[in-house]
């Protein structure tokens, strides 16, 4: 059975640190490209972030880049998201999730899709 399990998030306050985990099961994430998305209350799903299965490459959103770092560690099927610099505005369910396709911040592009976890940035 094919599944995804985010982790790692949490109440933070603004400027702190996060870091998510999205752990498979069922199946091996590297063959896999892994997207990042989050929903505020009220707003759409939007992406943050993908890393490719083909040659990691990845990718971000305007809003994030330079605050979240995406890696990937295949011995743990594992995929990480590293927040920095968090801002209330960051503050939404985290959700991962993975595609046969190519890296995109689409949601319709992605075949699974975890639970979430969710963030809170606050003081």
């Amino acid at each position: 059975q094919v599944q995804l399990v985010e982790s790692g998030g949490g109440l933070v306050q603004p400027g702190g640190s996060l870091r998510l985990s999205c752990a498979a099961s069922g199946f091996t994430l590297d063959d896999y490209t892994i997207g990042w998305f989050r929903q505020a209350p009220g707003k759409e799903r939007e992406g943050v972030s993908c890393i490719s299965s083909s040659d990691g490459s990845t990718y971000y959103a305007d809003s994030v880049k330079g605050r979240f770092t995406i890696s990937r560690d295949n011995a743990k099927n594992t995929v990480y998201l590293q927040m920095n610099s968090l801002k209330p505005e960051d503050t939404a369910v985290y959700y991962c999730a993975a595609t046969f396709k190519l890296c995109s911040g689409r949601r319709g592009r992605y075949d699974y899709w975890g639970q979430g976890t969710q963030v809170t940035v606050s003081s």
